[in-house]
């Protein structure tokens, strides 16, 4: 496999930590073709001015975050900005502490495009946007930099853009910010520029700061930074982007919530973005949401537990068991017996990769790991990609740092057999909070 080292380390470290590496996915990317297929169609409707929700329901382990940094990486190879964050007590969608707000402060920073994919785009977003409108300028024109007449058609078009945004919602200071910015940055004005993105980012506390500052009597807050989202999504299409993807991974720290007005708040914000996305209120802007089978469908405490969004997002009576991809909820089946085979042999060789040794680990090897592990009491329906990653990265770093054993010896080892029985009893992770009371 030609895979970097440095890849090929993020990679095996993340995945031994239990987390989905950010880089190098194409290298271990096995099955849900289907459900990328999905998503991808959505982005296609996205790229033409629609908008797109959806929700990835799946257990731990199951690949959510797998396949939301899958689509993360295709969207960013297309053209479109990427925004994500993951949900916590001190970020929800709507609180009374600021923590709707946090979670916008949390997607800006992590706004990501092709050339900036690490986060912390925003700036470069900005200044790409004005060097392009002066490019073309400067080509359809053929004026000079320094012509007044040049800078006169560069505003002009400048205006247009902003103009286009102010009929939306907080669009007129949006728009005001915009040109701002533009003003700083023709001017060299660093100073001016950093306090423009300080306030897009979401970081002015109050509009007397706001004001004093920058001349706009508002600022982002907790009960309307959604509108700004769908602002961003707008602007970017006229910044030469596809559009805006937003991903927002744990929701069951909504689930979590102990009071069920606070519960309530949010599934009302999922609610407000949910109507807007399928009614067409939004363009350029797609929405996805993580979360477990549980923080989703638990008629008490879950998402379905909000009437409103029950009677959308239920599977009709016509479904049964099958997968409908066309749906809102996108539910991830186990991967089968001969996906994690291929799996374990695409760890195999980024293993060698990152250690330099040649592969030791056999095809054989690899299908006696696999029978063990679907060994398990349950595994077919229970066994996750997340245990049997880790514990094949076990075998690899054991095997390569004990040259003498095999692993034949290792799997049929008493203490590999009893790991492997204790973890097949132990209580599904999802269950944690099924007997949690208020």
């Amino acid at each position: 496999m030609a895979i970097p080292k440095r890849m090929a380390g993020a990679v095996i470290h993340a995945l031994q930590g239990g987390v989905v590496p950010r880089i190098g996915l194409q290298y271990i990317a096995v099955g849900r073709e289907k459900e990328i297929e999905a998503l991808l169609h959505d982005i296609g409707v996205i790229a033409d001015g629609g908008a797109s929700f959806r929700f990835i329901s799946g257990k731990y382990g199951s690949g959510k975050s797998f396949l939301l940094q899958t689509i993360r990486n295709y969207a960013m190879d297309r053209g479109f900005a990427v925004c994500d964050a993951d949900l916590s007590p001190e970020r929800r969608l709507q609180g009374a502490n600021g923590q709707g707000l946090a979670t916008y402060k949390e997607l800006m920073q992590n706004l990501s495009t092709k050339t900036k994919p690490d986060g912390g785009a925003l700036t470069l977003i900005l200044d790409r946007w004005i060097n392009g409108i002066r490019t073309n300028v400067a080509a359809e024109s053929g004026l000079e930099l320094t012509d007044p007449e040049f800078h006169k058609q560069v505003e002009r078009q400048i205006f247009q853009v902003v103009d286009s945004l102010s009929a939306l919602v907080h669009g007129f200071d949006f728009a005001t910010l915009l040109r701002l910015y533009y003003r700083s940055f023709v001017e060299d004005d660093a100073e001016t520029k950093a306090k423009v993105v300080k306030w897009f980012r979401g970081e002015y506390q109050n509009k007397t700061e706001a004001k004093n500052d920058l001349g706009v009597s508002i600022c982002i807050r907790d009960d309307d930074w959604y509108e700004y989202i769908k602002l961003f999504a707008m602007f970017l299409k006229q910044a030469g982007y596809q559009g805006m993807l937003v991903l927002v991974d744990e929701l069951v720290n909504l689930y979590k919530i102990p009071q069920s007005i606070s519960r309530d708040k949010n599934y009302e914000k999922i609610l407000t973005m949910f109507n807007d996305t399928m009614q067409g209120k939004a363009q350029y802007l797609g929405i996805v949401m993580c979360g477990t089978p549980q923080c989703m469908e638990d008629p008490r405490r879950g998402i379905y537990s909000y009437e409103a969004l029950r009677s959308r997002l239920s599977d009709g009576k016509y479904c049964g068991d099958e997968n409908n991809l066309h749906a809102p909820i996108i539910r991830l089946n186990p991967l089968g017996y001969a996906e994690m085979r291929i799996l374990v042999e695409k760890l195999a060789e980024i293993h060698s990769v990152l250690y330099d040794y040649t592969q030791i680990v056999t095809a054989a090897d690899m299908d006696a790991f696999i029978r063990i592990e679907y060994g398990r009491i349950g595994a077919d329906s229970s066994l996750t990609p997340r245990e049997v990653i880790r514990d094949f990265i076990e075998v690899l770093d054991i095997m390569q740092q004990s040259p003498g054993k095999t692993v034949a010896e290792l799997l049929g080892s008493d203490s590999f057999t009893y790991a492997q029985t204790a973890l097949a009893e132990q209580e599904p992770v999802e269950d944690e909070y099924a007997e949690f009371t208020v």
